[in-house]
């Protein structure tokens, strides 16, 4: 039982509880302290709960393959951090490290399971934000941590639909493209000619066909080495 339950009353996510439902939620939120330093939790790994900073201050960030850290934002006083996770069922979305000596709440992801089960309404819609933010979480990291090359190849791989060794994609425009991985149309236009020119790929007017996947993962690998040294 927490001592001090003020800081998780006034979070959103518990606003519409009763005083009985809080009960329960703090009776199983455990306190944790962290020295300065010290890892929270690890992007990747699975989803312990949502995290409520009580005191400290908490760095939240990425990294990449070569290890460059992209920081995302850092979670103070009545923050919470991992939220994500929590409701979409996937793993940490990122790593957390203390700053300085923290102590956090942390509310176990049955618990906050539990109450979208007892609301459908506002879990569905939860779960909508909290794919929203995994989404937009992973553009930062790729705008951070990867050339345009890097950021293009990686699209077209993540959009394509393998038929018979190629993936035509006529719906996209080079502006969607720019848009979707934080460029401009005229940088994609000159990229996507250089991916043609490696026989990555092949443009017949605004179709696309991936003709050489296996090159296009190659300019992500490249991009992640270069970064590295």
């Amino acid at each position: 039982m927490l001592q001090e339950a003020g800081l998780l009353r006034s979070l959103p996510y518990f606003a519409s509880l009763t005083a009985e439902e809080m009960r329960k939620i703090e009776q199983e939120t455990r306190e944790i302290s962290f020295s300065k330093g010290e890892i929270i939790l690890l992007e990747g790994e699975p989803c312990p709960g949502l995290f409520v900073v009580k005191s400290g201050q908490v760095r939240v960030f990425k990294a990449s393959p070569s290890g460059r850290e992209q920081v995302l934002f850092m979670a103070l006083p009545g923050g919470t951090f991992n939220d994500a996770p929590v409701f979409d069922g996937g793993p940490n979305l990122a790593s957390a490290e203390a700053r300085q000596a923290s102590t956090v709440y942390l509310v176990p992801r049955a618990v906050m399971q539990s109450l979208i089960a007892d609301c459908p309404a506002a879990g569905g819609a939860t779960l909508v934000l909290a794919r929203r933010l995994r989404s937009m979480t992973e553009l930062v990291e790729n705008l951070a941590l990867s050339t345009v090359a890097s950021r293009l190849s990686k699209l077209l791989l993540d959009l394509a639909v393998v038929e018979e060794g190629t993936s035509p994609m006529s719906s996209l425009t080079q502006d969607d493209m720019a848009s979707m991985i934080g460029s401009v149309r005229d940088v994609v236009g000159r990229t996507l000619r250089d991916l043609q020119k490696i026989g990555a790929i092949k443009i017949e007017g605004r179709r696309i066909l991936i003709v050489a996947p296996d090159r296009l993962r190659d300019v992500v690998e490249m991009s992640d080495k270069s970064r590295s040294r």
